[in-house]
């Protein structure tokens, strides 16, 4: 017997590791001091152009999307997903990225999709200025199974303390402004397989005319990064507080960064629900409730802005006024007003 019969194969691992250098290198910068294979990645903080530095971490995964693309046999696209909803969710809170570590489980280690999965990973790391320092592949076969695919990510970045934005500064009469979404981003993706894949019957391959695209083409739409947008606007007296959408949809995102006392008064009808999620409700008759529990419903991100700033801000993200901050009333932070 040797470790190779028992379903772990150190040489592809070897193979992909040598198919990814190319591309991790691309995202190094001076501050990258560990070449790809070390024990830890090492990264050298700049103080220099950091006076007060607080570290935001966040650690995610990009769900059951996962599955999506292996029906579809799509890897590069999750490998974006996962390094662009690392970085809004640090964004929130103000953060700069700094640097991107990364996790791949699988049962056996195919070179070739790994390589295309960190292949989408580094072109969003280069996106969003920040370095894929190092990461793991796991082969392990009896925890996954036959072509299964895990991935995970951590990403880490700073924010001077005085410029931290927590949701503490919201108050009454702040305006909540929005961020369009491209679709479902990387939530809601269980109970979307079920309406597509279970209730209307559909393959990834199959066409959708009202979409004009195919079901694999709708599903597998990159999650955005709103950095680009944002990073030139972080500044807490001008924006209180930010939310990014995820599992949990506006009502249980938006409330994380609100104040006890306050509620977030959205108004439903202030912009025009992507298709997507119009032929989801109607294939499976879920109730409007439900689906904005689930999905983002076409608001990727969330900004709240005190009031005398918001038009000029809304102008410039090219954002949508979306509702107010109000004293709250019987809702549980967000009253979504149909």
């Amino acid at each position: 017997m040797d470790y190779k019969s028992s379903g772990v194969n150190i040489a592809a691992g070897e193979e992909a590791v040598q198919r990814i250098k190319g591309h991790v290198k691309k995202t190094f910068n001076k501050n990258v001091l560990a070449e790809i294979g070390s024990f830890g990645g090492l990264y050298q903080l700049d103080l220099e152009k950091w006076k007060k530095p607080v570290m935001v971490s966040s650690t995610d995964g990009v769900g059951t999307k996962l599955i999506v693309a292996k029906m579809a046999g799509v890897y590069d696209t999750i490998g974006q997903d996962l390094a662009n909803h690392c970085v809004n969710d640090i964004l929130v809170q103000g953060a700069v990225p700094q640097f991107f570590m990364d996790y791949i489980g699988c049962d056996k280690l195919d070179p070739v999709k790994v390589e295309k999965v960190i292949s989408g990973m580094t072109k969003a790391c280069i996106e969003n200025e920040m370095s894929l320092i190092g990461g793991e592949m796991a082969e392990m076969p009896g925890i996954y199974s036959e072509d299964d695919i895990d991935l995970v990510g951590t990403i880490v970045g700073l924010v001077e303390k005085d410029r931290l934005i927590t949701g503490e500064k919201i108050v009454e009469g702040d305006v909540v402004l929005g961020l369009i979404g491209n679709g479902l981003h990387t939530n809601g993706y269980s109970l979307a397989r079920k309406i597509f894949f279970e209730k209307m019957g559909k393959r990834v391959d199959d066409y959708l005319s009202e979409l004009g695209m195919t079901v694999g083409e709708a599903l597998l739409k990159i999650h955005p990064s709103y950095y680009s947008i944002l990073r030139n606007h972080l500044d807490p007296n001008v924006i209180h507080g930010m939310a990014h959408i995820t599992g949990g949809g506006i009502p249980g995102n938006l409330k994380r960064v609100l104040p006890k006392e306050l509620e977030a008064q959205i108004n439903v009808k202030s912009w025009e629900i992507p298709e997507v999620f119009q032929l989801m409700q109607k294939e499976s008759g879920i109730k409007i409730e439900e689906a904005f529990r689930a999905f983002n419903m076409g608001i990727g991100f969330i900004i709240v802005v005190e009031k005398s700033n918001s038009k000029a801000l809304m102008d410039e993200i090219n954002a949508i006024k979306i509702g107010e901050i109000a004293k709250k009333t019987q809702s549980e932070g967000v009253l979504l007003i149909f």
